[in-house]
Order: structure tokens, then sequence, then C-alpha cells
């Protein structure tokens, strides 16, 4: 028989508590770091009344209803919120189409005057960047964390001693005509410093934390794994111009050695690296599309360590003068090896990223600028390599490749325009 008195209602009554939900840590998401704040509507029971059946106490019921938050600040531009090393790469990629054009073999009526307004413009953005991610790291520690933490972001922190490194090697190469030589001289010697201690840190931490930590999957291997190691192949490659500005004697052999020494570092871990990038293309194909551009910064090393044995043998009668013979034989001998590798790599790269974008699906991200500073070294190793031997197989390679830089980087630049007034490229690493 149905009761006769129906249970009495209950009246909800809302309790907000914040509890907050551990960061789940990812090896491959941008969102670690991020929580979700809670609000539990908790509903009270009222006095039992009548129930069919068994008398007992009504149970009481939660609502979990998620809401939007993160641990840190949220309000900011976007920008500073996001911003990773990886930004930093558009001063490495707007640098080298100033600093391989001052040393171009075949010179255009007003290619220094337009090459010096590129290296002014480089200055500007390593500025704003810089400004930008010191007030990153103090407004957003936790995305900074994120960003160190993350498998292909964390690759990316060789790129602000590249770009401090190329807007330096700018100064004495082309704003000289600016700022005068003194001032360009120090302004190199500052950056080229800060570079180094920069790249030598960068190449020992990302390697270090990528042995000890998260274990890569066999697939894991892409181009980005060579950005934390090239910084030092910069160094070497630039520090050789600052050798006439250097006291004669134990600081000039100093800094000759101490180039050498970093030649090494970066050659041999780029060459271990790779070979892991050309075994992942053998035995897993072609990365994911957002990741193809990465490719192109295999030439990096390459390119660079071409235009680092050249200079340092121009450089060897002034710092190390009993092997001046000896580096230049290697320079061209080396140069031209590892020259017609690069010409290889940059043949299939430019048939992956042909094919890929046939696909229609070749969206915009900022690892574009991967197409910029690499090919930027293959300019400056061609240019060196002309040089030294003559041959104008190598002047007219560092033409070509010269106009195919600049397309590149207009093409790049015009979407990072793009991009930056849509507020597209801000949202967060994933």
């Amino acid at each position: 028989m149905p009761c006769a008195a129906a249970a009495r209602p209950r009246l909800p009554s809302s309790i907000t508590e914040s509890s907050r939900s551990s960061a789940a840590r990812s090896g491959t998401r941008g969102d670690k770091g991020i929580e979700r704040v809670y609000a539990p509507i908790v509903t009270r029971q009222l006095p039992d009344g009548p129930t069919c059946g068994d008398a007992g106490s009504m149970t009481a019921t939660v609502t979990i209803r998620p809401t939007t938050g993160v641990r840190q600040r949220s309000a900011g531009p976007a920008m500073v919120r996001n911003l990773g090393p990886n930004w930093f790469a558009v001063v490495m990629g707007t640098g080298i189409v100033a600093n391989a054009a001052a040393t171009l073999p075949l010179a255009f009526p007003g290619l220094r005057g337009a090459a010096t307004a590129m290296w002014l413009l480089a200055a500007l953005l390593l500025v704003v960047l810089s400004a930008g991610w010191v007030a990153h790291h103090l407004r957003y520690p936790d995305t900074a964390r994120e960003h160190r933490d993350h498998p292909v972001m964390s690759q990316f922190f060789g790129a602000p001693p590249m770009a401090l490194l190329t807007v330096g090697a700018g100064a004495l190469l082309l704003g000289r005509d600016v700022i005068g030589l003194d001032a360009a001289v120090a302004v190199d010697w500052v950056l080229w410093s800060a570079g180094t201690v920069l790249g030598l840190l960068t190449a020992f931490a990302v390697p270090y934390r990528m042995f000890t930590g998260r274990r890569s999957e066999p697939d894991a291997a892409f181009g980005g794994w060579l950005m934390p190691v090239v910084p030092p192949m910069v160094s070497a490659a630039l520090g050789p111009l600052l050798i006439p500005y250097t006291p004669a004697g134990q600081p000039r052999l100093t800094l000759m050695l101490i180039c050498l020494a970093m030649f090494g570092v970066s050659l041999i871990a780029a060459l271990i690296t790779i070979s892991m990038i050309w075994s992942r293309l053998i035995h897993f194909g072609i990365p994911a599309t957002g990741l193809v551009p990465t490719l192109w910064i295999v030439l990096g090393p390459l390119g660079q360590s071409v235009t680092a044995a050249g200079l340092l043998a121009n450089a060897a009668p002034a710092g190390l003068p009993e092997y001046a013979g000896a580096l230049n034989a290697f320079s061209v001998v080396y140069g031209v090896v590892v020259w017609g590798f690069a010409m290889l790599w940059l043949a299939l790269a430019i048939a992956i990223t042909v094919r890929t974008a046939r696909t229609g699906e070749f969206a915009f991200t900022m690892t574009w600028w991967g197409f910029t500073f690499p090919l930027g070294t293959c300019v400056t190793g061609s240019t060196v390599l002309y040089s030294h031997t003559g041959a104008y197989l190598f002047g007219a390679a560092a033409v070509v490749l010269y106009a195919l830089l600049v397309a590149a980087w207009a093409v790049v630049a015009t979407r990072t325009v793009r991009g930056v007034v849509t507020g597209n490229l801000f949202a967060p690493a994933r």
C-alpha cells in the first residue's frame, strides 16, 4: 500500500569550498600544472519524514561543478604568460639574414644598408623578448617550470643563447657603422660572453635532464634535440671575430683554445644526435606535421661547423700561429666533406617539407623558424669555403642559398606577424 505522506522536501544550501587537485605530470601535454578549482554544492538533509518501505535517513548528495582556474595568476597578456624560449628563434632567424649578407661573396647595391636594418630589427627583438621573458619568469613561474619540464619546449632553451651570440656578432659585422667600432666590440664581448655561458649551461643541463628524467620513447628523436647542443658551436664560430680585439699572449691563446674546445663539444654531441634522428626517420617515418620544420635544424650544426672551422683558421695566425697551416687545411677538407652532407640533408628536408605541404594540413607554428637560421649557417659555411678555396661553386651556392633564406624569412616573418595580431601564437605549449 503506498505511503500516505510524501517525504519532506530538502532545501539546498550552497557551501563553496576551494579544493585544488594536484597537477598531473605529462610527457607530451602542455597543460601540466593546470589545476581545477571545484565548487561543491552540498545539499543538507532535513529531519526524516515518512518513507516508503523502511525508515532511515536521507542520503546527502554532492554535485561537483568544475570551474576554470589555474594555480598562478590568470590575469596578464597571453604573450607574457605563454612566452617560451622558442620565441628567440625569431631573433636568430632575423639576425642570420643580416650577418650572412655582411660576408656574402656577391655584393648588391643597398645590401649592406638592408643588412644593417635587419641587424637593428634583430637587436630590438632581442631586447623586447628578453624583457618579456624576465616578466614571464617573475609573474608566471609555474608556466616557466612547465616549459623546463616539457619534452619539446625544453629543447628550445638553446635559442636564447644563440640569439645573444647572433646579435653580438652582428654588432661587430654591421653595427659598427651605426654605433662605432669601440661600442660594437664592447657589445659583442658582452653578448658573446653571456651567450657562451648560457649555451654551455644548456648543452649540459638539457641532456642531463633527459638522461636522468622521463624515459623517451623510441620514436621521440626530432630535430629539436639539437637545439641545446648547438650553442657552443655558434660560440666557436663567432668567437674568432673577437681575436683581433683580445690582448696578445695568454688571453688571445685562451680564447682560441676555448673556441676549439667548444667546436668539439658541439660537433660530437650533434653527430650523435643526427644519427638518432636519421634512425628515427628510417624506422618510424616522417614526424608529425608540426615537427617537420625541425628537420631543417640538422643543417644548423653542419653549416655552423663549416663556418667555425673556416673562421678559426682565419684567426689562427694571430691566436695559434704554430698550427695556422694545419687549421687552414683542416677547414677546407672538413668543410667540403660536411658541406656535401649538408646539401644532401637540405634536399631531403625540402622534399619532405613539400610532401607535407601537399597534404593541406601544414599549419603555421613557431617551428617554421627552423627554416631560417639553419639555412643561414649553410650560407655562411659556403661563403667561408669560397674565401678559402676561391671555387665559384661555393660562391654561387652562397648566393643561391641566401636568396632562399630571404624568401623563407619573408614568409615566416609575415605569418608570425599575422599570428601575433590574431593571438593564435600565444596558446600554451602542448
